[in-house]
């Protein structure tokens, strides 16, 4: 029988759920200096390359490491960068990358031969209405969401999902990864093409100046999504889901949409139309009953034992 959440893994799992809430604010902040790719390189660089030569690589194989830093970093982070540059609200945005558990859910059936239940099935129903009223208000003035950024983050949450697979993957090896060991070397990888493809979306000067024409208040930005976000958050995560069912660790996630439309209220003076609210419910409402709705409906639709 596994033992309940610790003082400790409660404070843990709390301060992922602030630190990732406020992660989309302080993406915004990042990007009024540098384009999303080049802000891409520079998160990646910063949480790895200091560490690189201390850490010791991880007891993983290259497959999983180059796979996982390539979707979680250009997959995950290169097309919400993107998606917050072309008109994404922060706010809006943390809502919905948690896309991200129910693709999990379908793409897990597959992959990895887990079974779904009824309620996985109502849950990704609810939380799909409430993706489809959000992608329904989308505008074309300044403040408003653009359908090109709501498809960028739907395909971002598409590739945490890949990410959250590997993971799972990973874990089926009777060989321990250390969580830290395993972000830092796998946020190297996406390092280069990062930098690759700035140069060739932005030019090679025009990604020096914006170097440049950093401040503190940028470079405070880039420091806080790579060395709190990344490393300090993703460890924690890793470790929480090593020590604790995902079933235990899995919810806390639902809290940090709450976080990020509160930041981006507060810092960003973003407002919800009455649609985007009735979907941020309808998504929030659909990952509840994704979460917690087996004690409803124990019958499985699909699949087998993972």
């Amino acid at each position: 029988m596994n033992p309940g959440l610790s003082r400790g893994d409660l404070l843990a799992a709390l301060t992922v759920v602030i630190i990732w809430g406020l992660n989309f604010v302080v993406m915004k902040v990042a990007l009024t200096a540098v384009s999303p790719m080049m802000l891409g390189a520079l998160r990646f660089a910063m949480a790895s390359l200091p560490l690189l030569w201390i850490v010791s690589r991880p007891r993983a194989s290259w497959r999983f490491i180059v796979s996982y830093g390539l979707l979680q970093g250009l997959g995950q982070f290169g097309l919400l960068f993107t998606a917050l540059h072309f008109g994404m609200p922060s706010g809006l945005a943390s809502t919905v990358l948690q896309a991200q558990v129910l693709f999990t859910v379908l793409l897990a059936v597959p992959v990895l031969g887990e079974r779904t239940r009824m309620h996985h099935g109502v849950g990704l129903l609810m939380a799909a209405a409430g993706l489809a009223l959000i992608a329904a208000s989308h505008g074309s003035g300044p403040r408003d969401m653009t359908l090109l950024g709501f498809v960028l983050t739907l395909a971002a949450a598409l590739s945490w999902a890949g990410s959250n697979l590997l993971v799972r993957l990973m874990g089926r090896s009777a060989t321990p990864v250390d969580p830290l060991h395993f972000i830092v070397w796998s946020s190297a990888v996406s390092v280069l093409p990062f930098l690759a493809i700035a140069a060739a979306l932005d030019g090679v000067d025009a990604s020096w100046r914006s170097l440049a024409s950093m401040g503190a208040r940028e470079w405070g930005a880039v420091g806080y999504l790579s060395l709190l976000a990344t490393l300090v958050g993703y460890s924690l995560w890793m470790r929480l889901l090593q020590r604790h069912p995902a079933g235990r660790i899995a919810p806390f996630s639902l809290l940090v949409p709450v976080v990020g439309l509160w930041a981006g209220s507060f810092f960003l003076s973003e407002r919800l139309t009455h649609a985007q609210w009735a979907g941020v419910a309808c998504v929030l409402a659909g990952l509840l009953v994704n979460q917690f709705g087996s004690a409803f409906g124990p019958a499985p639709l699909s699949g087998r034992e993972a």
